[in-house]
């Protein structure tokens, strides 16, 4: 069954009228953009910066209303819906940041902003929420002792999987990831990139990456769709599409990968 689906999408900005135009200029965010995910699936957006990855993302999640087109949750079409309504799903969808620092409240504990969630949309959870908060904090591999602690007494690893406990503290059936490695190491990179297909797997999620490092998203994803000025301009398997990517932009990413050997970078 899909869990998620997007019809015709289309996302348009007005800018303000300068001083020497008559005319309003518009920006085309998102252009005429279709895809569906299903229920356990990661699907990778891949795209250079400026081409609508992240205005995709905040329609999908209900942050920004399209100009056009449509999108259903597992086949309820929630577009249109107010604030207050998307609470009635707000639960079963969640978020990763690319800046997990930036995202938390200083003040707060790693229990309040873990709880935090639980408090707004848990409800029953929220009854044994340290329980929960503990077992969450277990799940991304944190100690117990980190309870207490406040966002910058962590490390910059320690901060991302708070910003991941947060995330799957509701137990949500779709997360969407936008750069959550860009900021880390190639060490803590690779063991994030292990927690998020364990949690995939040990918890039954869907995810959506959205980056533009392809040699991520073939490993952690199962397809992956390459964005170009707010489209798709190509989708493949993300086994298939290190190999066989056959549009010229996506070549163009896949030419930017780097590789041990310069000798073997494949040419454009």
């Amino acid at each position: 069954m899909k869990l998620l689906e997007a019809v015709s999408l289309n996302k348009r900005y007005s800018a303000e009228r300068g001083w020497f135009t008559h005319k309003a200029k518009s920006v085309q965010a998102v252009n005429n953009l279709s895809l569906s995910l299903e229920a356990g699936e990661s699907l990778g957006l891949v795209g250079e910066s400026g081409c609508g990855k992240s205005t995709l993302a905040r329609i999908l999640l209900g942050l920004e209303k399209p100009s056009s087109g449509r999108v259903l949750y597992r086949s309820t079409d929630y577009t249109d819906w107010s604030h207050s309504k998307m609470r009635m799903i707000r639960s079963n969808m969640q978020m990763v940041f690319q800046n997990s620092l930036a995202s938390f409240n200083p003040l707060f504990t790693v229990e309040q902003i873990i709880g935090e969630p639980l408090r707004n949309y848990g409800a029953g959870k929220a009854e044994n929420l340290r329980e929960v908060v503990a077992d969450t904090l277990d799940l991304v591999g944190l100690e117990q002792r980190h309870i207490r602690r406040y966002p910058h007494e962590l490390s910059g690893g320690q901060q991302q999987r708070v910003g991941i406990a947060r995330a799957i503290a509701l137990r949500p059936e779709l997360i969407v990831c936008d750069e959550p490695f860009s900021s880390l190491d190639v060490t803590l990179r690779k063991q994030m990139m292990d927690l998020l297909q364990e949690l995939k797997h040990g918890l039954g999620l869907s995810y959506v990456f959205i980056t533009h490092d392809l040699s991520v998203v073939s490993r952690l994803c199962d397809s992956v769709a390459v964005m170009y000025q707010g489209g798709i301009v190509e989708k493949q398997s993300g086994v298939h599409i290190m190999q066989q990517g056959s549009h010229p932009y996506t070549r163009t990413l896949l030419s930017s990968v780097p590789v041990q050997d310069p000798r073997l970078r494949k040419k454009v």
